[in-house]
């Protein structure tokens, strides 16, 4: 089965980055990229047709589990599975979203992001500053062109300013 709709690499629209943590020192954040759920929409309806695939939602204990359910070209059904919590924020709409999220990785969809490098980014705040997008951006696009990047990216906001010129 060619799955090379759901298998291409993910554009930087497509791609959500997250605050995992803070370091110690309070001096960096460390952020990781996640696959937005209307990116799962979009390429398993490219690659199926907007018929050719479904998700099931059920409510567990604590989260969610999505199945999501597809018809292969020749006729084979396939289904996959995968679960999340309740998210803190919005707990059922991001719960579901993110079962989501992890069942359409069971298809492949995103796996390639458990690749991609640990990315620090100098700031002092909690969240991902403006000047960091465009230079996550860059990232992704190397990393799809078969750049080399790091195995752990800092990045500094020296880094998003325009060179001086003389």
């Amino acid at each position: 089965m060619d799955l090379t709709v759901l298998t291409a690499p993910l554009t930087p629209q497509e791609i959500e980055w997250r605050v995992q943590s803070q370091t110690k020192d309070g001096q960096k954040i460390v952020a990781v990229p996640y696959i937005t759920n209307r990116c799962v929409m979009q390429r398993f309806d490219d690659q199926f047709g907007w018929a050719g695939w479904q998700n099931e939602i059920k409510e567990i204990e604590g989260g969610f589990l999505c199945t999501i359910t597809a018809i292969l070209p020749g006729g084979e059904i396939v289904q996959k599975t995968d679960g999340a919590s309740r998210t803190s924020v919005e707990p059922v709409k991001g719960g579901i979203s993110d079962a989501m999220k992890r069942a359409a990785v069971q298809f492949g969809l995103g796996r390639s992001l458990y690749e991609f490098p640990r990315v620090l980014i100098q700031t002092t705040d909690k969240y991902i500053p403006d000047w960091a997008m465009p230079l996550l951006d860059k990232m992704v696009d190397k990393i799809n062109s078969g750049g080399t990047v790091r195995d752990v990216v800092v990045l500094k906001p020296e880094h998003a300013k325009p060179a001086n010129k003389p």
